[in-house]
């Protein structure tokens, strides 16, 4: 009875069981033929959420939920492969013809009797075809090999783990793919490794929560999940180097979704990135710069004692980028609280400032000049 299928099996559009659901770009998953129908008839918002849409609309396949629907109707997924849209299974057809297939090193992914260098070596093979070719990416993901991929980041061999987050970094240049892999569960194995994983995996743990961000669904998807943005503040917090660059740029592309940066600073994130930003780390100060946007951000900046001269040293010997969001914060903070106006004039703010507005940079002459306004007490309170 068609009862007892789980709800989410069902397509919103023709309410049956999906034979090959496809996820469009606002996250939402259809059966293909009929989110096809409903684009070829020239939508082009989605029927759910009715986000506009691209002109030319990707669909992902969501292979979890196939998966599951395969084990629930007892359809092996080598037949519902063949439920393809007939020019979808010809352009990939005539795709096969000229690209290496990866069911090869897959299978060897997948074998129980797989040794450790075996996977390590099929790793480094679809890694290095994935990462100059997007029709493979494509064709990898098609295949349904991201879940094996996902299964390696589940392993405690450091090495196994490591090069199979380098693998998904490479399929997640393709913005198609990003919220396939969010749909595949890859954000529950990024925080995982974020928590305990090997440095180097934790560095690419969080260039991965970077790359998937870059999709506006992403950012609210991870910023929601539980101890993703924990995880990368304690990287912010006990990581070398590397591990703090990419943890702190992660933050600043999820932190670029408005409900993500007082969750940011509800995690302890302020305290960490001004002392990183005062140990020359100018991306945290591209953080600090979105935190002050929010009241929270601005009250736990207030609180640190020191930071205002943290940020105007920033002003005096950082690079471009990091003058201009040193601007920025100073600029927020400043015409939030008097008492950081008055820090800032004596940490001699107002003097580079006017050196500033002078700059060959746009941005900075632009905020530099607000911020000498601000500093001279012509910008209201906030």
């Amino acid at each position: 009875m068609a009862t007892q299928f789980p709800v989410d099996f069902k397509c919103p559009i023709s309410l049956e069981i999906m034979s090959d659901p496809v996820i469009l770009s606002s996250g939402h998953t259809f059966d293909r033929a009929s989110i096809q129908r409903w684009l070829d008839a020239g939508h082009r918002t989605c029927p759910i959420s009715k986000l506009p849409l691209p002109d030319h609309p990707s669909l992902i396949p969501n292979h979890a939920l196939r998966s599951l629907i395969s084990t629930y109707t007892l359809l092996s997924p080598a037949k519902l492969q063949h439920q393809y849209h007939p020019h979808h299974h010809q352009y990939h057809h005539h795709r096969q013809q000229r690209h290496s297939q990866p069911q090869t090193p897959v299978s060897t992914l997948t074998s129980p009797a797989s040794t450790l260098e075996s996977k390590l070596d099929s790793l480094d093979q679809l890694t290095g075809l994935s990462k100059r070719d997007a029709a493979f990416r494509a064709k990898l993901t098609e295949s349904g090999a991201v879940s094996a991929v996902l299964k390696c980041v589940d392993s405690e061999e450091p090495r196994l783990q490591e090069k199979a987050l380098t693998l998904l970094l490479n399929v997640s240049l393709d913005d198609d793919n990003k919220v396939g892999l969010v749909a595949e569960g890859a954000i529950a194995r990024i925080v995982e490794v974020l928590q305990g994983g090997s440095p180097n995996s934790r560095a690419v743990a969080a260039t991965m929560l970077t790359s998937l961000a870059v999709v506006e669904v992403n950012k609210a998807t991870i910023g929601a999940y539980p101890y993703a943005i924990r995880a990368l503040v304690s990287l912010l917090r006990d990581g070398k180097s590397r591990e703090q660059k990419e943890a702190a740029t992660a933050l600043y592309t999820i932190c670029l979704f408005p409900d993500n940066r007082r969750r940011a600073v509800e995690c302890g994130a302020v305290s960490f990135l001004i002392r990183i930003a005062e140990s020359g780390l100018e991306r945290a100060v591209e953080v600090l710069g979105l935190l002050a946007k929010c009241k929270e951000g601005r009250e736990e900046m207030e609180r640190f004692n020191g930071c205002v001269g943290i940020l105007v040293r920033v002003l005096e010997n950082g690079s471009s980028r990091g003058v201009q969001y040193a601007l920025l914060t100073l600029n927020s903070l400043c015409s939030y609280s008097e008492r950081m106006r008055v820090d800032a004039k004596n940490e001699g703010a107002l003097a580079i400032c006017v050196s500033l507005v002078e700059d060959d940079n746009e941005r900075i002459r632009k905020n530099a000049s607000n911020f000498v306004q601000v500093l001279s007490g012509n910008h209201s309170m906030s």
